[in-house]
């Protein structure tokens, strides 16, 4: 990786599988190069996959096979903007849908543990409106929600 600034992840063994998952669903992204322990290390044996780069919708990543010792929390997540129920429906279940689990508010977490906000742009636009009774509509709206509903938040942004 030649970036300046790479967001390096912490897994616990399957920063691989992680990888592949997030480029199978979300576009523009991809597996880079796979780097295996030199030697033996507290988490693995040498040869054992040690790092993964990989991007994530343009976002350099590298994936740390690090143990079990730290997992992510949701004080750091990805904000994915959507277009359409369709697209934010396909990111939400194949996140939910491989081994993840549903929140609040369009939020979800991976099987890894790693926190998604699944933001459709109606959302963002609506809780931004310049007239405070729309956004407290639409944000109220969207306090009531698991995964986003953009028929919803603009039923609410219409009163």
């Amino acid at each position: 990786m030649n970036n300046k600034n790479t967001l390096c992840l912490w897994y616990n063994g399957d920063a691989l599988e992680a990888a592949r998952f997030y480029a199978q669903t979300f576009p523009d992204s991809a597996v880079g190069a796979v780097h295996l322990a030199p030697d033996d290390f507290p988490a693995g044996k040498k040869g054992d996959v040690l790092t993964v780069e990989f991007t994530v919708m343009n976002i350099p990543c590298l994936g740390l096979n690090g143990g079990p010792d730290f997992t992510h929390s949701e004080a750091f997540s990805f904000q994915v903007a959507t277009e359409d129920q369709a697209e934010t429906d396909r990111l939400w279940d194949a996140i939910v849908g491989n081994g993840g689990k549903a929140s609040v508010c369009g939020w979800c977490k991976d099987k890894w543990g790693l926190s998604w906000q699944i933001t459709p742009r109606v959302l963002t636009a609506a809780i931004a409106d310049p007239d405070p009774a729309v956004a407290s509509r639409a944000f109220k709206a969207m306090m009531q929600m698991t995964k986003i509903d953009i028929a919803a938040i603009e039923a609410a942004r219409k009163g």
